[in-house]
């Protein structure tokens, strides 16, 4: 108990609070969320849905983004689930929209299982695309220089239909990612060059065949 209590308190990123989170959707409107193409996002069994069909093709990535203002030191909770766990997702996040509408900066992926499921990536940055796989550590210097560290088991989505658990935590350099309660991507980001203390929020619809995935209980709580 004295180890588990001295551990809690030496790391106050995996610590966590649930006061101070705020709801960011209704449950029942996409108010306060904007998209280049708002015809890929509907409100879905109380949950926000993003889905591609056959008519309806999503041949470039599509972001749904949060209207309230960039994020800085934060922590985000939200349930998601893909449909027959099928598909390829992410939550943006300190990150920027181009002028074609593609997001650009850090993603917790969404995919259904291996190095990518619960992984960092570095979306179109120039830099390594998946930034830290699933159940891994990564520490990049000041250089650039990349230090990749396998730390536990992957982590896996839940079965088709349930919904899964993200956590994201930011504070300054250092990054956390928990998928269903478990530690799934660190990373310290200490680049010079690359490093984004801010950004937008937003919910990724990757290209690709058609699918579907939805996000419900987001809750947002910003860290001074």
């Amino acid at each position: 108990m004295c180890i588990l209590l001295l551990f809690t308190l030496l790391n106050p990123l995996l610590a966590g609070e649930d006061d101070g989170f705020k709801s960011i959707f209704d449950g029942k409107t996409l108010e306060g969320w904007k998209a280049p193409d708002m015809s890929y996002w509907t409100v879905q069994d109380g949950a926000i849905t993003a889905q591609s069909t056959e008519s309806n093709p999503c041949n470039s990535n599509q972001f749904l983004v949060w209207q309230g203002g960039d994020v800085a030191d934060f922590e985000l909770k939200a349930k998601f689930r893909l449909a027959k766990n099928q598909g390829n997702s992410g939550i943006q996040f300190r990150s920027k929209i181009d002028k074609d509408g593609m997001g650009i900066g850090y993603q917790a992926d969404i995919l259904p299982g291996g190095s990518w499921c619960g992984a960092l990536a570095d979306e179109y940055t120039g830099r390594e695309p998946l930034m830290v796989p699933n159940g891994h550590k990564t520490v990049v210097d000041a250089d650039g220089k990349r230090n990749c560290t396998f730390v536990s088991e992957p982590v896996s989505l839940r079965e088709p239909g349930e919904w899964n658990d993200y956590h994201i935590i930011a504070r300054g350099h250092h990054m956390i990612l928990k998928l269903n309660g478990q530690v799934s991507a660190e990373f310290i980001d200490n680049d010079e060059k690359n490093f984004a203390a801010s950004g937008i929020l937003g919910l990724q619809l990757r290209s690709g065949p058609p699918m579907k995935v939805q996000f419900k209980e987001i809750l947002l709580k910003q860290l001074p």
